[in-house]
């Protein structure tokens, strides 16, 4: 179920940093508290193939988003150890060394389930025993949440195990949002920060696409 327009969870979750301490991160808080944007990118496991390229893709483009007033959290279901290790991992042996932005360990999926990110299906409940067994990893998709200074997310996005996201999209997303924020104006398709945008009425889309 899509949270576009709504509050982001107020939940609590472990988090770790490139220090090793472990604390507890609530995203919709980090929004509130902060007045700032926030982007929330959920990869499936620690110590795999496509997750370490988008997390550090993530830090290379950490000071374009620190200047468009965002917070960047990663997020998986590894434990806050797990995160540590590939946190001191060298990047020549597949580890994410020189990441800085935290990283949360939904160990216990209470934000994943909420979400409905999990690569879970066929759940059943087993009356004799009550345990509930599914197919699937247990393992969240890549999804990607923005979400506002007020803690309402403007985006979210899921994408399939193998296919890794592209940065410069979610900076290309904020930008347009903010500009909606300052301006009252709507972005039309393939906006950019420095092109026109439009007015929301019969005049204004006449007149941008006039031209």
């Amino acid at each position: 179920m899509s949270i576009v327009g709504k509050k982001f969870p107020n939940l609590k979750v472990n988090a770790m940093n490139e220090m090793g301490d472990t604390f507890q991160i609530n995203v919709l808080e980090e929004a509130q508290k902060n007045n700032k944007k926030v982007v929330l990118f959920w990869y499936p496991k620690d110590f795999t193939y496509v997750c370490p390229t988008e997390l550090l893709a993530f830090q290379e483009a950490l000071p374009e988003f620190e200047k468009k007033n965002t917070i960047v959290i990663g997020a998986s279901c590894d434990t806050a150890e797990v995160h540590f290790a590939w946190l001191n991992t060298a990047q020549d042996n597949g580890g994410i060394e020189g990441v800085s932005y935290p990283i949360l360990a939904d160990s216990n999926r209470n934000l994943s389930s909420r979400l409905g990110i999990l690569d879970i299906e066929n759940e059943q409940y087993d009356e004799e025993s009550g345990a509930i067994t599914v197919d699937g990893d247990n393992v969240t998709y890549r999804a990607t949440y923005l979400i506002d200074e007020e803690g309402t997310v403007f985006h979210e996005g899921i994408n399939h195990m193998p296919l890794g996201r592209n940065v410069k999209e979610y900076l290309r997303m904020i930008d347009a949002y903010t500009h909606i924020q300052k301006n009252g104006e709507v972005c039309p398709a393939n906006w950019e920060e420095g092109k026109e945008a439009m007015t929301a009425d019969r005049e204004g889309v006449a007149s941008y696409l006039s031209k």
